[in-house]
């Protein structure tokens, strides 16, 4: 595999992982729960916490992601009619901005077909180099 292929299949692995944290944050976007200062919120699970993909740069090319926990990781909602909601009618709701959400779905879309592309060029290009030698 040529270097252009490798640094691609980095962007891919990333792209990927991309997706996957939007994904989850998406679905898990309406995943109350109590307060964490509430008196007794073990009798119902925690509020989602969300993720988010920080990329890097690897020296010799490519790149590499990690997955971090979005902070804060809940924010405090109106939602009288939850079980769990304190006598305010406050419950823990997932810190997830869905706006951002589906840009970063769209940045894994782009991020990859555009290495894909790089892995078929540079499968064309290898290609074509063992005609010519050949």
């Amino acid at each position: 595999m040529s270097i252009a292929s490798t640094i691609a299949v980095s962007g891919l692995n990333v792209a990927s992982l991309r997706l996957q944290v939007a994904a989850s944050n998406i679905a898990n976007s309406l995943s109350d729960g109590p307060l964490p200062d509430a008196t007794s919120p073990e009798s119902f699970p925690v509020a989602y916490t969300p993720f988010q993909v920080n990329q890097t740069d690897l020296v010799g090319g490519g790149t590499s992601a990690t997955v971090t926990a979005v902070t804060p990781p809940t924010i405090s909602s109106f939602d009288p009619t939850a079980p769990f909601a304190n006598s305010n009618g406050m419950v823990a709701s997932p810190n997830v901005d869905l706006a951002n959400e589906f840009v970063q779905l769209m940045i894994a879309r782009i991020s990859y077909a555009a290495n894909a592309q790089v892995i078929r060029a540079d499968a064309q290009m290898s290609a074509s180099l063992l005609n010519i030698l050949s």
